[in-house]
C-alpha cells in the first residue's frame, strides 16, 4: 500500500497532462478543442443568466439565477484551464478555481434543496391559463357590477331632475287650463314662463348628458383663447360675486385652437361656478393660460389622444379643496359632494366630455383645505386658418313672412306633433310645405318633380335616417340645401364631414330660432 501512495504522489514524474494522453495528436486535439468549445458555452450561459437576473426583478428565484451563474462561470473555468494543463502545468491554479467550483456548486445545491418545495408549488402553465381565465371573468363581473351601478346613479339623477321638470310643466299646465275655464285668461302669463322655463331646463339637462357621452356634434371654429377668457372677464365676475377676486394670467402668444367656443365657455363658466361655490367666504379664481407639449409619457392614461401642441387652460381656487377618495369620482354624471338640490352633479362631467371629444385631456389637482385646479389641456395648431365668416344675422319674423313666401320646404319628421309644428311655423312664414313622416316618404318626393328648395329633416329617422336622405336627395337634386334637426344623432354624423349647404340644428330649439335659421338659409 505505501508503494501505491508513493507511486500516486511521487511529484517527481508530474508533467503536462498531455503527457497523459501520449501526446498523440488525435488525442489532444481532441481534448482541447471539447474543453475549449464547452468553455465558451459555460461562459456564455451565465452571461444570459445575468441579463435575465438584472432585467427581471420580479422573479421569484432571482437569487439563485446568480448562485447557478456563477457555477457555471467556474466550471467553464476549469475546462479552460484544462485546456492550459495540456502544455503548461499550472495545476496550482487549476486547483483554486476547483476549490472555488466545489464551494459555490456545494452552496447551489444547498439552495436548490431548501427552495425544492416552494419551487414545486410553483403554478404550472396551464394553472396560470385557468387562473388568467378565472381573473378575466371576475374583471368582467365586476366591469358589469360597476357599469350597472353607473346606470342606476344615471338613471336616478335623470328622473330625478326630469321629475322636476316634468312636474312644473304638468302643473303649469293644469293651472294653466283652470284660469282659462275660470275665466282669467290674464294671469296666464307667469304660467307659460314657468313651463318655458322648466323645458329650456330640460333641454340643457340633455345636452350635458349629450356633452358628457361625446355624442354631441360640436360646431368647431378657430378660437384664441386668450381672448375668449377675457371676454368672459365680466360674465365671470358677476357669477363669482363681490366676495371671489377674479386674476386673469394670460400667456403671451398662446395659439389658437379648433373648437366650440359655445362648449368651451360653457365649460370654463362651469368650472368658475364649482370655484365659487368651494368658497363659501371667499377668495381667489385665477384663470391661467399657457401652452404645453404632452408626450406619449404625459398622455399614457388618456388613451385616443394624439402627443403634441396643447394649450392649456388652468382654473384654480383657494377653496375648501377635495379629498382622495372623493377626487376618482369627480367627472361621474350626478355625483356632486353639495347638498341635495343644490346643482345638479353634472358639471365637471360635462366639461370632461367636451374635451376628450375635442380631442384633449382633463387633469383635476385637489387638496382638503388647499384649493383645486382644473387643466382643460386643448390641441394647439399655429397653422390653423382663420374661420370662415360667421352667417348672417337673423331678420325679424315680418321680413321672413314676405321674403319666403312663394319658397318649398320639405319636412321629413316620424314625431307628428314635431312635424305638425315644424309645418305651421313655416307656413307662417309663407312658405310651401311638403311633410313626410319617414326617410323613404321623403325620398320619393324627391325623386318626383315637385319643387324643393330645402329639406327639413330629423336624423333620427326609422329605417333611412335623415343623413342617409339628405345624401340620396342632394344626388337627386345637387345643390339642394339640408337642414339636419337632432336631439341625438349617434353615429350618422358621424361618418363623414357634412358637406356645403347641409347644416345642423339641435332639439330642443326655439321656434323663433328654427324660423330664423331656416330664412337664413332659404335666402342663402
Amino acid at each position: 500500500m505505501s508503494n501505491v501512495v508513493g507511486w500516486l504522489l511521487d511529484p517527481s514524474g508530474l508533467t503536462p497532462h498531455g503527457f497523459c494522453l501520449l501526446w498523440e495528436p488525435g488525442l489532444i486535439w481532441t481534448y482541447a478543442l471539447s474543453d475549449a468549445v464547452i468553455g465558451l458555452a459555460y461562459f456564455s450561459i451565465p452571461v444570459a443568466l445575468i441579463i435575465v437576473a438584472r432585467r427581471r426583478s420580479d422573479l421569484v428565484f432571482r437569487p439563485l439565477l446568480w448562485l447557478f451563474a456563477a457555477f457555471i462561470l467556474l466550471c467553464g473555468a476549469t475546462h479552460w484551464l484544462d485546456l492550459l494543463t495540456l502544455w503548461v502545468p499550472a495545476y496550482g491554479l487549476g486547483g483554486v478555481v476547483k476549490a472555488a467550483t466545489a464551494g459555490v456548486s456545494l452552496f447551489t445545491a444547498v439552495a436548490l434543496w431548501q427552495l425544492l418545495p416552494q419551487a414545486l408549488t410553483f403554478p404550472s402553465p396551464a394553472q396560470f391559463r385557468e387562473t388568467n381565465e378565472a381573473l378575466r371573468e371576475s374583471q368582467a363581473r365586476l366591469a358589469q357590477s360597476q357599469k350597472m351601478e353607473a346606470v342606476g346613479q344615471l338613471t336616478g339623477g335623470i328622473a330625478h331632475d326630469f321629475n322636476n321638470m316634468l312636474q312644473a310643466i304638468t302643473s303649469g299646465l293644469t293651472l294653466l287650463e283652470r284660469r282659462i275655464s275660470e275665466g282669467r285668461p290674464g294671469e296666464a302669463g307667469r304660467y307659460f314662463a314657468a313651463i318655458r322655463q322648466a323645458a329650456e331646463s330640460a333641454g340643457r339637462l340633455t345636452n350635458r348628458l349629450l356633452v358628457f357621452s361625446r355624442l354631441q356634434r360640436l360646431q368647431a371654429t378657430v378660437v384664441d383663447p386668450n381672448e375668449l377668457v377675457r371676454g368672459m372677464k365680466e360674465l365671470i365676475e358677476r357669477t363669482i360675486g363681490p366676495s371671489v377676486r377674479l386674476e386673469l394670467r394670460l400667456g403671451d402668444k398662446v395659439r389658437k385652437v379648433l373648437i366650440d367656443a359655445n362648449q368651451l365657455e360653457s365649460a370654463i363658466l362651469n368650472l368658475a361656478i364649482n370655484a365659487r361655490d368651494a368658497m363659501p367666504e371667499g377668495g381667489l379664481l385665477s384663470i391661467a393660460t399657457a401652452e404645453r407639449a404632452l408626450g406619449p409619457a404625459e398622455l399614457s392614461d388618456h388613451e385616443g389622444t394624439t402627443p403634441g401642441d396643447f394649450v392649456e387652460i388652468a382654473v384654480t381656487d383657494t377653496g375648501e379643496g377635495m379629498s382622495a377618495d372623493v377626487l376618482p369620482r369627480v367627472f361621474e354624471p350626478f355625483f356632486t359632494t353639495k347638498p341635495t338640490g343644490v346643482g345638479t352633479g353634472l358639471g365637471l362631467s360635462q366639461v370632461y366630455g367636451f374635451v376628450r371629444q375635442s380631442g384633449g385631456i382633463v387633469l383635476l389637482e385637489s387638496e382638503p383645505g388647499r384649493g383645486t385646479t382644473v387643466r382643460l389641456y386643448l390641441p394647439g395648431n399655429k397653422e390653423i386658418e382663420p374661420a370662415a365668416s360667421a352667417p348672417k344675422a337673423p331678420v325679424s319674423a315680418g321680413d321672413q313672412l314676405v321674403s319666403e313666401t312663394g319658397k318649398s320646404v320639405l319636412v321629413v319628421e316620424d314625431m307628428g306633433i314635431i312635424r305638425a309644428q315644424m309645418v305651421e311655423v313655416l307656413r307662417d312664414m309663407g312658405c310651401t310645405v311638403l311633410e313626410a313622416k319617414d326617410g323613404p316618404d321623403g325620398l320619393r318626393i324627391l325623386q318626383s318633380n315637385v319643387p324643393v328648395d330645402l329639406l327639413l329633416t330629423d336624423v333620427g329617422l326609422p329605417g333611412m335616417n335623415g343623413r342617409q336622405l339628405a345624401d340620396a336627395g342632394r344626388q337627386l337634386r345637387p345643390g339642394l340645401r339640408v337642414l339636419l334637426v337632432t336631439g341625438y344623432a349617434s353615429k350618422a354624423l358621424e361618418e363623414a364631414p357634412l358637406a356645403a349647404g347641409i347644416e345642423v340644428m339641435a332639439k330642443p330649439f326655439a321656434i323663433d330660432g328654427l324660423a330664423s335659421r331656416v330664412g337664413d338659409m332659404l335666402r342663402r
